[in-house]
């Protein structure tokens, strides 16, 4: 990168293997719900950029999942 040049990428990251089906299943609720967590939108179905709405249309998520409740997640998801 040259001086002066802004990184795309945020510095610091973390990877994580999925371990299992419910492993799967709490990062992808994580990732749908983070826009709501941090107060950019309402409900996940109001990001238009998620793959919520793919899900949704393949009866993974009702249209209504994470809307007007708060979700909370194990400690760990996320934080890896």
């Amino acid at each position: 990168m040259r001086k002066g040049e802004q990184p795309i990428w945020q510095r610091r990251f973390w990877e994580h293997q999925i371990r299992d089906e419910v492993d799967f299943n709490n990062h992808l609720n994580y990732i749908h719900y983070n826009p709501v967590k941090h107060g950019l939108v309402a409900a996940p179905r109001d990001w238009e950029y998620s793959s919520f709405h793919r899900y949704v249309q393949h009866g993974y998520y009702s249209r209504d999942w994470g809307e007007n409740v708060k979700i909370e997640f194990d400690s760990q998801v996320g934080h890896e």
